[in-house]
């Protein structure tokens, strides 16, 4: 049976959600205060990361937080007035900081994340958005060997889900790109990944595609979600009220308050992610390459180089600090030397962190057709389209296949 679905969001979660939705012959609204494509889902590293499954909070992070909070030359920064507030939700989210829960986190993460390649080419597909998607080999650079193997523990769990990869040493990683400083001297190279040329440009334009299959787009504020014995019935608005059959929220952060209303707390944190881009550069990395040493990725897209990576947290209001981006300059000048550029655009954005690290996605519970999808940290773009055909397939009453069990908001639903 056809639904009137109501989506509030419309980065890359709620559009591939929506086109999911409207495949399946349902009717669609996207709701957005600012419009597609206009926070998170613009500014991130363009990564079709499928191996970033391992998420930051692995064992020994507690040990080394402290020191990288307080070092200039690491990709970590905390606006320290903050601090009091952060507290709780830092608190969780180190306590996930062990082997075990690494472990069980990635392989949540990776039923999102693991096909991005093919997710992203599946849900392009005829929208007039393809050309954006470029395969490509993803790179992981580091000083040498031995640095490499001190991350062997995220690697070993990679491999465990199926992942494999090349190594690339001296003159065979100098073969394969010869930009890099001599200083970085081992690479491993992963196939079957990819980039988006222009994330903006791409959201938009699956965006304009859900319009033109008949999708309406309303830009508005979402105050509150409209209920009657239980079952959705609709959205109220800036003051007006849109009638539907069922909701997703998928706002990232800002997701927080309407799941309160839905009996949904959430402890998730702003993950305040920066972008530094050189346009016009003198040459470009032959893949996406992450930096191991800065922890930044490199992506090549149309007209400039973009990079990415830093994390502050500092809540939704602060404005940009300059230090991240000062950091992100600082580390592609010591990882490309001889790169040079004709100007440079800069990004903040929040990315949106459950203590968990594992995405909320499926229906509220005791709420009929109310779903969620949002908590993606950085891997949002990487795991968008399976987010939203999951989300399509629940909706329309068909079971995924994998285990959603993992992902449910009753994780976080509110006691009674």
């Amino acid at each position: 049976m056809s639904k009137t679905v109501a989506i509030i969001g419309a980065g890359i979660v709620g559009v591939s959600t929506a086109i999911w939705l409207q495949r399946d012959g349902h009717k669609v609204i996207l709701i957005d205060k600012a419009g597609p494509a206009e926070g998170t889902s613009y500014g991130n590293g363009g990564v079709l990361a499928s191996c970033s499954c391992v998420p930051v909070t692995g064992p020994g992070l507690i040990r080394k937080a402290p020191k990288m909070a307080l070092d200039p030359n690491q990709p970590l920064f905390v606006k320290w007035g903050y601090l009091p507030k952060l507290a709780p939700w830092l608190w969780k989210y180190l306590s996930h900081a062990n082997a075990a829960d690494t472990k069980r986190i990635a392989a949540a993460v990776a039923g999102i994340v693991g096909d991005s390649l093919a997710d992203h080419q599946a849900l392009a597909d005829g929208t007039g958005a393809e050309g954006y998607i470029r395969p490509s080999d993803y790179l992981y650079v580091y000083n040498d060997r031995a640095h490499f193997e001190g991350d062997r523990f995220g690697w070993d769990i990679r491999a465990s889900h199926g992942f494999k990869w090349d190594e690339l040493e001296g003159d065979a990683f100098a073969e394969y790109d010869p930009v890099f400083a001599e200083e970085l001297g081992f690479a491993v190279r992963m196939g079957n990944h990819g980039r988006i040329a222009d994330p903006g440009a791409y959201v938009k334009a699956l965006a304009a595609h859900v319009e033109a299959q008949g999708g309406r787009f309303i830009k508005a504020m979402v105050e509150d979600v409209v209920t009657e014995d239980g079952v959705v019935t609709g959205l109220r608005a800036e003051g007006q009220t849109i009638n539907c059959d069922g909701c997703v929220v998928a706002t990232g952060i800002w997701s927080g308050p309407i799941a309160e209303k839905l009996g949904v707390r959430v402890p998730m944190e702003s993950e305040r992610g920066y972008h530094l881009e050189l346009w016009e550069p003198s040459f470009m990395p032959k893949s996406p390459v992450m930096v191991a040493s800065g922890k930044f990725v490199a992506t090549p897209m149309d007209g400039r180089l973009r990079l990415a990576g830093v994390v502050e947290f500092g809540g939704l209001k602060a404005a940009p600090s300059a230090a991240p981006i000062d950091l992100l300059r600082r580390n592609v000048k010591a990882a490309l030397p001889t790169l040079t550029w004709a100007r440079e655009e800069e990004w903040m954005g929040h990315r949106p962190a459950p203590a968990d690290s594992i995405p909320v996605i499926g229906e509220v519970p005791k709420v009929k057709g109310a779903y969620m999808g949002f908590g993606h940290h950085h891997i949002g773009l990487t795991g968008g389209p399976k987010t939203g055909r999951l989300l399509a397939q629940m909706i329309g009453g068909r079971k995924p296949n994998i285990d959603v069990g993992v992902y449910s908001p009753a994780r976080y639903a509110l006691k009674t």
